[in-house]
């Protein structure tokens, strides 16, 4: 197979030029797909992860529903919900939501568990109440274990994204669909290479996040390698 147009070629990039239309509209679903799917996941796992951190019994029933849901095959799960909420943008995310949940729980619990205690009692001794200090003093230093779990769910969301096309959602996996439908190349490459593409980019976004809100690390880190020249 060659890159330039013909009957074996792997893409022909007239069809990349003409399609660049349904390329934006495609890329732009998958992104809404993704964020909607994250963001709501993130909001459900902080609550579920405040409930663990109060009644410590409850993480592990959360986590084994969570993993039981996260064990299901994306067509399977996404066939199971089908006759219930119908095709669409809804059944999609219920979905991509409930894959999000075990990594996030997971992240946010581990981040806050390895808070220093000593900056735990620290807070308290300064008049923090419980609640106050679980916003204040444990996420905010939980924040990098926090964003590490929001990348692997990000990434990974953007893989499931294109399966959601089965449930007539858009995104990359139009894409990969109408190619395999017509066993034609050219649109499967392109979906798979920009849902890939996607996914790096939305990785070295997160990671930009995580350093601006972490100042202290990069300070750590910096006194760190003053140490290792100095010596």
């Amino acid at each position: 197979m060659t890159l330039a147009n013909g009957p074996d070629s792997l893409v022909w990039w007239d069809w990349v030029a003409r399609n660049g239309d349904q390329i934006w509209l495609r890329t732009v679903q998958h992104v809404q797909l993704t964020l909607v799917a994250v963001g709501i996941g993130l909001a459900i796992s902080l609550a579920l992860a405040v409930v663990a951190l109060r009644w410590r019994a409850a993480y592990g029933p959360i986590t084994w529903l969570a993993g039981v849901v996260y064990s299901i095959p994306s067509v399977a799960l996404f066939a199971f919900l089908v006759p219930v909420t119908g095709l669409g943008f809804v059944t999609a995310e219920i979905g991509l939501v409930s894959y999000t949940l075990l990594i996030l729980v997971r992240n946010i619990v581990a981040g806050v568990d390895a808070v220093p205690h000593d900056v735990r009692d620290a807070a308290d001794g300064m008049g923090f109440r419980r609640a106050q200090r679980l916003a204040v003093v444990d996420l905010r230093l939980a924040t990098p274990t926090i964003i590490a779990g929001i990348r692997i769910a990000a990434v990974t969301i953007i893989g499931l994204v294109t399966v959601t096309a089965l449930v007539g959602t858009g995104g990359y996996g139009v894409f990969i669909l109408d190619g395999l439908s017509r066993n034609f190349t050219t649109p499967i490459v392109v979906g798979a290479t920009l849902s890939i593409a996607l996914a790096v980019v939305v990785d070295l976004a997160l990671l930009g996040v995580q350093r601006l809100l972490t100042p202290w690390r990069r300070a750590h880190e910096r006194a760190g390698r003053r140490r290792v020249t100095a010596t």
